[in-house]
């Protein structure tokens, strides 16, 4: 019986062990209190003349994706938080680098995009950013074969075969902005459908986008100011 005890001890050990080894490299940089001004000090080159931007922190481990949404101003040479980190999901399979995204793949792109246009259902919304009004005919072609792939237009004025629907049946695009990935040129088959939106629920993740509460896309929406150039920088930390 004793020598059972001991080979059962033996057993869990060697099941806890791999974890405990991994704590020290993994788990520790979760401790660590991630500095987004200083992040994006080491980014100026590539952000330009922006003083608004939208920074989403990939803190996923091993198979749990998840995220926080910085909101950054430039006051001056320093970076500030405009609002305390808001909680976000990405897409179900994580971030993925730059250039490498393809439709359907369930990832969310990585890398540096201006915000253009804002949309939800309603008619008008409190924002200073351009903003469309989606109808119940209005599409997102998610169809790579399509000559208006990754672009937004009427279900009458398409040949797509797939598509979004940008007045849904649920409240996920009742706000939403447009994150300008694969828009410029547009690469046919490298994703499409990009947004900052409304989550399904607080841990669902999505199919690719970024996805926040309802309360803090409007705190967004309302903040954002298109003469401040916007940008998002999605898997910061990657």
């Amino acid at each position: 019986m004793k020598i059972k005890k001991i080979l059962n001890k033996i057993l869990l050990f060697q099941i806890f062990l791999p974890l405990l080894l991994l704590k020290g490299c993994a788990f520790a940089p979760l401790g660590v209190k991630f500095d987004a001004g200083n992040y994006l000090a080491s980014q100026n080159d590539k952000i330009g003349k922006s003083s608004q931007i939208l920074l989403v922190k990939d803190e996923s481990f091993l198979f749990f994706t998840s995220s926080k949404l910085y909101v950054m101003e430039r006051q001056g040479d320093m970076w500030t938080m405009a609002f305390e980190p808001f909680t976000s999901v990405i897409g179900r399979n994580g971030f993925l680098p730059l250039g490498e995204k393809k439709e359907g793949d369930g990832k969310t792109p990585a890398g540096i995009y201006t915000l253009k246009l804002a949309f939800g259902y309603p008619e008008s919304i409190n924002t200073k950013m351009p903003y469309r009004q989606a109808r119940s005919d209005d599409i997102w072609v998610d169809d790579p074969d399509a000559e208006d792939y990754n672009r937004w237009t009427k279900l009458n004025e398409t040949k797509a075969t797939s598509y979004e629907m940008m007045k849904r049946d649920d409240h996920q695009y009742k706000y939403g902005i447009v994150i300008e990935h694969n828009t410029d040129p547009v690469v046919k088959g490298n994703g499409s459908a990009i947004f900052l939106h409304i989550w399904k629920e607080k841990n669902a993740p999505t199919a690719g986008c970024v996805a926040v509460s309802e309360e803090d896309i409007l705190k967004i929406l309302q903040w954002l100011d298109p003469a401040k150039l916007p940008l998002i920088i999605t898997g910061a930390g990657k």
